[in-house]
């Protein structure tokens, strides 16, 4: 890794934004992450609820990024039209006209190994795949943190508790997370797969988030105010 690389990776298109005074569109991008978590929760509630098999399909990963990107840009809820460049990263991305088939080839990976692969491998694969495809002008990074946590939930069959998640602990702390995008995207270019650097980071954050559950249940870890 080097270490000269900025402690960030962004993408870089001529997109349609909506929004150019800068307030303003943070407060709309805060407003959209809070909306597409609960969309992504409100999905595995509607599959855990009525008991249908869960299928991975181009429209749910539309939808997730048309919620981020509601009232921002032109394109939300479109894959890019043109290429993209990744500032803070050395992978470039395939063309526009690919990215169609490779979210598709996305998806079957996760359907055809839904019974065969642990939910951190399935969530760790999303996290990394669908940032290394970037099929999105803006966006791709918050879109593939709730698709990972949409499929860990559903692997494991209910709702994950805990007052932070493993999304919010990777926007609170992105440079771990960056660097496993990183290693696989360099393993990758080598011909290979190996995603146990974001598995190991999956791992961490899950512990991380069910142990805020049994702080919020003894009140350890909460500032003492009496």
């Amino acid at each position: 890794m080097d270490e000269k690389r900025p402690n960030r990776r962004h993408s870089k298109a001529d997109a349609a934004d909506l929004v150019q005074d800068p307030l303003k569109k943070a407060e709309r991008e805060s407003l959209n992450a809070l909306r597409q978590f609960d969309r992504g929760i409100e999905v595995v509630r509607s599959y855990l609820e009525t008991g249908r098999p869960f299928t991975l399909r181009l429209s749910l990963i539309l939808d997730l990024h048309r919620v981020a990107l509601d009232g921002l840009s032109a394109y939300a809820g479109n894959f890019r039209p043109a290429g993209v460049a990744i500032e803070g990263s050395d992978h470039e991305p395939e063309g526009a006209h690919l990215v169609p088939s490779l979210v598709e080839e996305m998806c079957d990976y996760v359907n055809e190994n839904w019974e065969i692969k642990s939910g951190v491998h399935l969530s760790a694969y999303i996290m990394w795949r669908l940032n290394w495809i970037h099929p999105f002008s803006d966006g791709n990074g918050r879109t593939s943190r709730i698709l990972s946590y949409v499929i860990l939930c559903l692997k494991l069959g209910y709702v994950l508790l805990g007052t932070k998640t493993i999304p919010d602990f990777i926007t609170e702390n992105r440079k771990p997370y960056f660097d496993a995008l990183e290693g696989a995207d360099e393993v990758h270019r080598k011909g290979k797969m190996d995603l146990s650097e974001m598995e190991n980071l999956l791992e961490i954050l899950l512990a991380e988030q069910l142990l805020t559950v049994v702080q919020s249940a003894t009140g350890k870890g909460e500032q003492d105010n009496g």
